[in-house]
């Protein structure tokens, strides 16, 4: 994979912003993407959409955070779900879709799946300032 100095700081930045985000809970899909998201230095809190057994039970387990930060894959299925989430939840609390844009464009679209970010692991090594 090609991957340029402006997407390695882009990744890095993303990460740390998402890391800023105290009050809200990220949202993927499953076990990969979360994994995939900590080997990069996210430490806040991730919640796996495939562990909580539907979409009434994910509504209703995740209302009461003040903010939800929606990182599903572009996918067809990222996308059904992604809609289906926002119109279970969008007037019960607020949905973030900024991130996921934000990460089309740091990779020019490259990353279609969250579990492929695990790809930059071996770039951010070398970034001033990265750690674990």
């Amino acid at each position: 994979m090609l991957v340029t100095e402006n997407e390695i700081y882009g990744i890095k930045e993303f990460i740390d912003s998402l890391n800023f985000e105290k009050e809200s809970a990220v949202i993927v899909e499953g076990k990969r993407d979360s994994t995939a998201l900590k080997k990069l230095g996210f430490t806040e809190k991730v919640l796996e959409f495939h562990r909580f057994g539907g979409l009434t039970k994910f509504a209703d387990s995740v209302s009461d955070h003040k903010n939800l930060i929606i990182l599903f894959d572009s996918d067809r299925k990222g996308k059904y779900l992604t809609r289906r989430v926002i119109e279970q939840l969008e007037h019960r609390t607020k949905i973030d879709l900024s991130y996921k844009k934000k990460l089309v464009q740091i990779t020019s679209g490259k990353i279609r799946a969250i579990e492929e970010l695990g790809r930059y692991e071996q770039f951010l090594y070398g970034v001033a300032g990265f750690s674990y």
